[in-house]
């Protein structure tokens, strides 16, 4: 991906922040306590977007501030989350001072940030000890049905974070992954297509393209509840050095 193609992508969200809301899964309970820890803790949740994580860290009892350089997204979160302390910023230059966060969070966001801006950025607001955590809910493609689905809606905003890629601010990364699934009906499953970068860029023709199919996959697979789509949950943790 050149990087106008990345930029355009980014920046994508938001025209479809109402769409992403009701359409993106949210994570496990177990991820979420598994890279967040025991509350309370002081959690920032960075690339925060309409909360989808964020929420989930405060109904664990954690002091949640979410940070996302989206106005758009941050007015679907501050509807959602309204106990979270919300910030305009980005990964780059963070809107918290030194050493005042217990754990900092991604979800379905690290791949957006420029890392060697970014990681000393996380590294200054961490505490003594504290860690980051990564997320990411990944296509489980197990299923031909699955993987032709998401063939259908186009490339994986998803990442792997490699040990060392985190750099020397971080000690080496902790992996975990978690089953997970979304149960979704017709209209659901075609706002989870249109809240994807890439399908937000289509042009319009093929967008219907990408409609059609998700339409017929729906018809063959779905029951009577709607369809379920399964995930895995890939979870990453790391300490500052």
């Amino acid at each position: 991906m050149d990087s106008d193609q990345f930029r355009r992508r980014a920046a994508s969200f938001d025209s479809v922040a109402e769409i992403y809301q009701r359409a993106r899964p949210d994570y496990p309970d177990a991820a979420v306590a598994w890279l967040s820890g025991e509350p309370p803790m002081r959690v920032l949740d960075l690339g925060a977007g309409t909360g989808k994580l964020t929420r989930a860290l405060a109904d664990a009892g954690h002091d949640v501030v979410a940070v996302d350089p989206s106005e758009a997204m941050l007015s679907q979160l501050s509807e959602l989350v309204p106990a979270a302390d919300i910030r305009p910023g980005t990964a780059e230059s963070l809107p918290v001072a030194d050493d005042s966060v217990d754990v900092v969070t991604v979800a379905q966001a690290f791949h957006w940030f420029d890392h060697a801006t970014a990681l000393p950025e996380i590294a200054r607001v961490l505490r003594p000890g504290g860690r980051l955590g990564l997320v990411w809910n990944h296509r489980d493609g197990s299923l031909p049905w699955v993987r032709e689905l998401w063939e259908a809606i186009g490339p994986s905003e998803a990442m792997v974070v490699e040990p060392a890629a985190l750099g020397e601010l971080f000690g080496r990364s902790e992996t975990a992954v978690f089953a997970h699934s979304q149960l979704i009906d017709l209209d659901g499953l075609l706002d989870l297509a249109a809240s994807r970068s890439h399908v937000v860029l289509l042009s319009d023709d093929d967008r219907a393209d990408v409609f059609r199919a998700m339409r017929a996959c729906f018809e063959q697979q779905a029951g009577p509840d709607g369809l379920v789509l399964p995930y895995r949950t890939h979870c990453y943790r790391a300490a500052v050095s």
